[in-house]
């Protein structure tokens, strides 16, 4: 499920990315919106997935209370999905290496 939720978190993080670095320049510097609606909606999607992901991927994963509200603030801001990741990426390498 972390892996799942790593996904997630890359789709997140690259729709913010065409967002602010492709649809909106191509509005504001040179005039053309048309890319702004259907990438902002798909961002808007991609960021609903990431919330309801960490509420289905997340729990019982030993995620700690700092660990789960760090997951969800990085999602506020432009690229944080990838600041948090190497975070996830430990916490699904010690689930593995966990007896079963």
């Amino acid at each position: 499920m972390l892996r799942l939720f790593r996904l997630i978190a890359l789709v997140e993080g690259i729709t913010t990315i065409a967002l602010f670095l492709i649809a909106m320049p191509l509005k504001y510097w040179f005039g053309n919106p048309a890319l702004v609606p259907p990438v902002g909606m798909t961002h808007g999607i991609a960021w609903l997935a990431y919330v309801g992901g960490m509420l289905i991927c997340l729990p019982g994963k030993g995620l700690s209370a700092w660990g789960w509200l760090r997951t969800f603030l990085v999602a506020l801001f432009p690229f944080g999905t990838f600041i948090n990741d190497p975070s996830l990426r430990r916490l699904e390498a010690r689930q593995e290496q966990a007896p079963a």
